[in-house]
């Protein structure tokens, strides 16, 4: 029977064992004598201490190393290498929908649990799981109509297998089950091929709220992904280049590439719009009234209506309605309509944040759909 611990010199009876509170932060102190940050939130810290002292004695199982990997995840977020959004997509996948009446509290045991969790339950051990399992992962995913979502969460479990890899957490464990060289073939996706045109795009900004204006034009205008860089920024990507002209300078979530893009006066005259008069330190850019910046789904909500208004008008005159698109579909309007305007590849790939030109040739011809001449050789 192990020792244990120490009994406590302070009064913190409601934090987890091996927990101590230092100068406002609190720490938890493992067997081997680490002391490890656990930030200053008491509920997350006991929620992290709850998994390194494993009550449910499920140390050593998958699903207890993709709740560590979360914890890995989280901190990797507060330094600014990983993007929220990934995180939200990983926690989904793991530990799945906490209940609503939970009020905020994102634990395993609350709520719908996450479909890796369900799928590698306890007993399996990373050292059990094999390709073949994996690929039975992405089948049953496609036989229940979400062969998508089961490839992100492939993603997710591939990346914890790297982490798991690369840090020797588990000895024996030297090949990641869940890339294409152990045999893994994700499930078929079908390429995003909506353009929205011209005049569609003026139809639902016609209806659009300010802040949904300033999403729109700026995710066409910078070629930027909406859901993880845009909806972030505030005062700070503003600043003046060399020659005095407003740019926007920032880092790509994804790649860590710093961008730096000029402003034109209509995306000036929005922003600014905006902003109002009065600003404050570190003011969003894309804002709701209160001031407070949006969620990629409340904003994205605010489109869905904007286009609903635009159809009802559209209806009323006896015109087609608008297909549904989103703030992403504007970054492929944008990569496209620079195409289609004799912008070189390089330049588009570059504002894209793609890591291959070919990635980017795909990205904006799938979208074209000009008719063509016909061959008219005669034989």
């Amino acid at each position: 029977m192990p020792p244990m611990g120490r009994r406590r010199k302070d009064t913190a009876s409601d934090l987890e064992p091996r927990v101590y509170l230092r100068s406002g932060a609190y720490y938890y102190v493992h067997r081997t004598g680490k002391w490890e940050g656990l930030g200053k939130d008491k509920a997350a810290a006991n929620e992290k201490a709850r998994l390194f002292n494993d009550p449910a004695g499920l140390q050593g199982t998958l699903v207890h190393w993709l709740d560590l990997f979360l914890v890995h995840c989280e901190a990797r977020v507060k330094a600014g290498s990983m993007a929220q959004r990934t995180l939200d997509d990983y926690t989904q996948a793991i530990r799945g929908t906490p209940d609503r009446e939970a009020k905020g509290k994102r634990t395993a045991t609350e709520g719908k649990a996450g479909p890796l969790r369900v799928f590698f339950a306890p007993p399996i051990t990373p050292l059990d799981v094999t390709p073949a399992m994996v690929n039975e992962y992405l089948e049953i995913g496609a036989q229940m109509g979400r062969p998508v979502p089961a490839n992100r969460e492939k993603a997710a479990l591939s990346s914890c297998f790297g982490w798991l890899c690369r840090n020797s957490k588990v000895p024996g464990l030297l090949i990641n089950p869940c890339l294409r060289a152990s045999g893994i073939q994700r499930n078929r996706e079908t390429s995003r091929e909506r353009y929205v045109t011209h005049e569609e795009y003026r139809a639902v900004w016609a209806e659009a709220h300010l802040s949904t204006r300033l999403l729109m034009e700026i995710t066409y205008r910078t070629l930027q992904r909406p859901e993880s860089d845009v909806i972030h920024w505030d005062t700070t990507v503003l600043s003046r280049n060399a020659a005095g002209k407003r740019v926007l300078k920032f880092k790509q979530c994804k790649t860590g590439k710093v961008m730096m893009i000029e402003v034109d006066d209509q995306l000036e005259a929005l922003i600014q719009q905006s902003l109002g008069d009065v600003r404050s330190l570190r003011q969003p850019l894309v804002r709701n009234r209160d001031g407070h910046a949006y969620t990629y789904d409340g904003i994205s909500a605010n489109l869905k209506k904007a286009i609903s208004r635009a159809n009802a008008k559209r209806k009323a005159a006896g015109q087609a309605t608008i297909p549904s698109f989103g703030f992403r579909d504007l970054k492929g309007k944008g990569a496209t309509d620079m195409w289609l305007a004799g912008v070189p590849l390089e330049e588009i790939q570059a504002l894209c944040g793609h890591g291959d030109k070919t990635t980017t040739e795909i990205y904006v011809k799938a979208r074209w759909r000009e008719t063509v001449t016909p061959n008219r050789v005669a034989m």
